[in-house]
């Protein structure tokens, strides 16, 4: 096949070359003409210009033949890269589809948490107002427990130290009137009135056994 293909392009340019070759000036046949001119000159001068139709002919058939040649042959191939193009092209608008379709999601999807920020800022400052303000009353009802167990606790320690205050206030004063007793009986009791107690103390332990 591919020796076929090279004798039909061969065949092509080789009509291409006839097809454009530059015509002889006119002005080379009146030298001729007064000389003699070959017989093959002669003959072919005449050929050419008695079957020009044939000759165009020849030509077009050549340009069929060459043509046909190249659409047989690269039929196959040229249909395989179309249908291969055309599929990857649509696989490419069905990527390009699909980019786009996620972009759009993606676009409305942050268009939809721009338009939620405000909001969700307004929730955010509402909520922390709302701890700050437990905060405080946490830490206030703290201060206010811990005020409260300082005041019973010193108050506990008031009273204790109060009876304890009182308790050696009363032994104190027990004992400052035993000593005033003592001291008022040391002053105010006579030998005989000693005795007399001692006389009494023995009779009631008389008495009592």
């Amino acid at each position: 096949m591919l020796a076929v293909l090279s004798v039909v392009v061969s065949s092509g340019h080789a009509v291409f070359a006839q097809a454009h070759e530059p015509a002889a000036p006119q002005h080379a046949a009146a030298p001729a003409a007064a000389g003699a001119q070959p017989p093959a000159a002669h003959a072919e001068a005449e050929h050419g210009s008695e079957h020009p139709v044939r000759d165009v002919i020849a030509r077009l058939l050549n340009f069929g033949i060459l043509v046909g040649a190249l659409v047989y042959f690269l039929k196959t191939p040229i249909a395989g890269y179309l249908a291969a193009r055309s599929a990857q092209i649509r696989q490419d608008l069905v990527t390009a589809a699909e980019t786009r379709k996620a972009a759009t999601a993606h676009l409305e999807e942050i268009h939809q948490k721009l338009a939620a920020l405000p909001a969700e800022l307004a929730s955010l400052k509402t909520r922390g107002e709302e701890d700050v303000r437990a905060e405080k009353a946490r830490i206030a009802q703290a201060a206010a427990g811990e005020r409260d167990r300082l005041v019973e606790q010193t108050r506990r320690e008031i009273d204790m130290r109060l009876r304890m205050a009182r308790r050696e206030l009363t032994e104190h004063a027990a004992a400052l009137a035993v000593s005033v007793a003592q001291d008022r009986i040391a002053r105010t009791i006579t030998p005989e009135d000693q005795l007399r107690l001692v006389d009494r103390y023995s009779s009631q332990l008389q008495e009592a056994r």
